[in-house]
């Protein structure tokens, strides 16, 4: 069946926390918006802010949430825009504005989610039952899924989905018997009554934290740039830091200690770590090459696995959520193999966890590119407790034996 989503003006609807688009309404809106700041909603390239955003390069466009953008580029994460408000023109990170009068303006709306991961955002910290969410249907392109948090007796907290068809001439529903000429009006409804629902819907999902690109072409940073502020924890190689880069962005800093390793094997998993993205590894963002040489990475407020898992939320999680970090752990090892990389540190200090208990695998300083396998050079230093036992005997690394560490982490 089509389906046809309405390009009309969106007007705010008082005490709710989602638009309605009124008909009635919308050309006046646009001609009163259009005399005033040369703003139309209907401009393909007009964006609204979803996010405050504090530039910190000369070249950034600073802008609070809900000011109108037009965008003038789109390349990568930073897209040039200019200001409707001040008229100004500048960078801004892309995951931090929606184009005007779309789904994606709406905080229930996640555009781009799978149904796994709509469950693990759902059943993290901060939602409650009646938790919701609209996501695009992973099976039939065009139409949407409602999925909502709800508490089972017999299983606890779970997530349930509702498929959202499509009415050939517009409209939705859910049940045949009920429809609706907009996905807006729809949750309004539901938001009122569970009408056959498992609960009524309660509040938007809260969403995860954007995180900030890193700016453009800043790979090798001065050291002035970084503030450290607090001590996190400390290995074989050095310590790592929480602090802020221009005193702005929250990142992790990992420092070298002078004289344990060479400068250049501290910079090799640098650039390791750079060559590796993927949602489930802690992303790289620069370094300071001058000793004592600085690795900078995004950083996780939950700190790494082992320590979360022995405080007071840590020790609530039950065996599911459990079974669901090990899987993300999977994914990002299984990435890992596929870029033909071996970890040789995979461990429980080495996988880092975000506010909404998403894990990311960490250290890549024992790490090594092979072709097949690689054999450790005579003296070479790896973690005993989580390595295989036939590479201990005979010195030799595939990506076959990280299912041990794996269980054992």
């Amino acid at each position: 069946m089509g389906c046809a989503c309405s390009g009309q003006k969106e007007v705010k609807d008082e005490n709710t926390f989602f638009k309605i688009k009124n008909p009635q309404t919308s050309n006046s809106s646009n001609r009163t918006e259009r005399s005033a700041n040369t703003y139309s909603s209907n401009d393909e390239n007009a964006f609204i802010a979803l996010h405050d955003f504090k530039g910190t390069n000369d070249n950034d466009l600073s802008f609070k949430k809900g000011d109108k953008l037009k965008i003038l580029q789109e390349s990568g994460e930073w897209w040039l825009a200019k200001s409707l408000l001040t008229e100004e023109e500048g960078f801004v990170p892309s995951n931090y504005v929606a184009r005007a009068d779309t789904l994606e303006v709406e905080k229930w709306f996640f555009k781009d989610l799978s149904r796994r991961e709509t469950e693990r955002l759902l059943q993290a910290p901060g939602n409650k039952p009646g938790s919701f969410l609209v996501r695009e249907s992973e099976t039939s392109k065009g139409s949407y899924s409602l999925s909502v948090r709800d508490h089972d007796h017999d299983h606890g907290d779970v997530v349930k989905h509702y498929k959202i068809r499509c009415l050939d001439k517009g409209g939705y529903y859910i049940s045949p018997s009920k429809t609706f000429p907009s996905l807006q009006e729809l949750v309004k409804y539901y938001t009122r009554t569970a009408d056959g629902l498992c609960v009524r819907l309660y509040a938007p999902c809260k969403p995860k934290a954007p995180q900030q690109p890193w700016a453009q072409d800043e790979w090798e940073i001065p050291r002035e740039t970084l503030k450290m502020v607090k001590k996190l924890g400390a290995g074989q190689f050095g310590e790592v830091w929480m602090g802020f880069y221009k005193n702005t962005q929250k990142v992790a800093i990992k420092t070298l200690k002078e004289g344990t390793m060479e400068p250049e094997a501290f910079l090799q998993e640098a650039n390791l770590m750079k060559q590796l993205q993927h949602d489930r590894l802690v992303r790289l963002h620069a370094v300071v090459t001058r000793e004592p040489i600085l690795i900078v990475t995004e950083f996780m407020i939950n700190g790494c696995l082992l320590d979360f898992l022995k405080t007071d939320e840590g020790k609530k999680l039950k065996m599911n959520k459990l079974i669901d970090m090990s899987a993300q752990i999977a994914e990002g090892m299984a990435y890992i193999e596929k870029k033909n990389y071996i970890h040789r540190d995979l461990r429980a200090a080495n996988i880092l966890v975000s506010e909404t208990l998403h894990c990311k695998i960490a250290d890549f300083g024992l790490a090594r590119i092979i072709e097949n396998e690689y054999t450790a050079q005579e003296g070479a230093k790896f973690p005993i407790k989580w390595t295989a036992p036939e590479a201990i005997n005979y010195g030799t690394f595939t990506s076959n034996q990280m299912s041990g560490p794996l269980g054992s982490c």
